[in-house]
């Protein structure tokens, strides 16, 4: 059976939203709400920069629809620095501030590396043994954002594979390798190309191309489509447009 596919962006709180995807008069306490009345899924970004306490993620969950569900990304100081293997105390901090709160909202996980950080097999593997499988209960799914070509490597495929982690498929950016394997039971997508001077940020073709690749990704397991980046304001349109195609609201 094929999995189910999530639609959505990063974060909800971007002032030129305002008018075009939130109506207007719409007070800040509610974007979320109805953000996620739209979407089916939004990547958290602000967790990358800070921590946030168990009552917030509480509220976040609250605040959204069943079905809905929540990518989380993990904070820059587990996944910037020398030496990966040594994030022990870091993996501890952020996974114990309240993302268990989230409950059945709680999606995948993003480890995001800088462009600068190159694949050391042993090292990564180091770092790939701290990441916990599950939380309060919570079986926990990791996706893996590289962004340096080293590591298109058997060798991280490999590894990515052994410990069950997706391999963040980023699309649109000439800086960073676009990688596709299948690694593990759940695929992460982040789409990075929308234009401002379109309507939908993506073309209709485009927006097809990407619905069709999200239906066979979804053969794999759950697929999860985040349009993140280029033309930001944009960003809703586009993923509406790809919900209306793959049917998942």
């Amino acid at each position: 059976m094929a999995g189910k596919i999530f639609v959505g962006i990063g974060g909800w709180t971007f002032e030129p939203w305002r008018g075009v995807f939130y109506p207007d008069g719409l007070a800040h306490k509610r974007e979320l709400e109805y953000a996620s009345g739209k979407l089916t899924s939004i990547e958290i970004n602000g967790t990358y920069y800070s921590s946030f306490k168990p009552e917030t993620w509480a509220k976040w969950r609250e605040e959204t629809p069943d079905g809905f569900v929540f990518a989380v990304k993990a904070s820059r100081f587990c996944t910037n620095r020398k030496k990966l293997a040594d994030a022990k105390d870091s993996v501890s901090k952020f996974m114990s501030q309240g993302l268990h709160e989230l409950k059945d909202r709680l999606g995948p996980i993003n480890w995001q590396f800088m462009g600068t950080k190159k694949f050391e097999p042993e090292d990564f593997e180091g770092f790939l043994k701290l990441l916990p499988k599950e939380i309060k209960g919570l079986e926990l799914r990791h996706a893996l954002e590289v962004r340096h070509a080293s590591f298109q490597d058997t060798r991280f495929y490999d590894l990515a594979r052994k410990y069950n982690a997706a391999i963040v498929f980023g699309a649109d950016d000439a800086d960073f390798p676009e990688i596709d394997e299948d690694t593990s039971d759940f695929v992460y997508a982040r789409l990075m190309g929308t234009k401002e001077d379109i309507e939908t940020g993506y073309k209709p073709a485009e927006i097809d191309k990407w619905s069709r690749r999200a239906k066979t990704w979804s053969k794999r397991g759950d697929t999860y489509v985040y349009v993140i980046s280029g033309a930001k304001v944009r960003n809703p349109a586009a993923a509406q447009a790809m919900i209306k195609k793959v049917g998942s609201r």
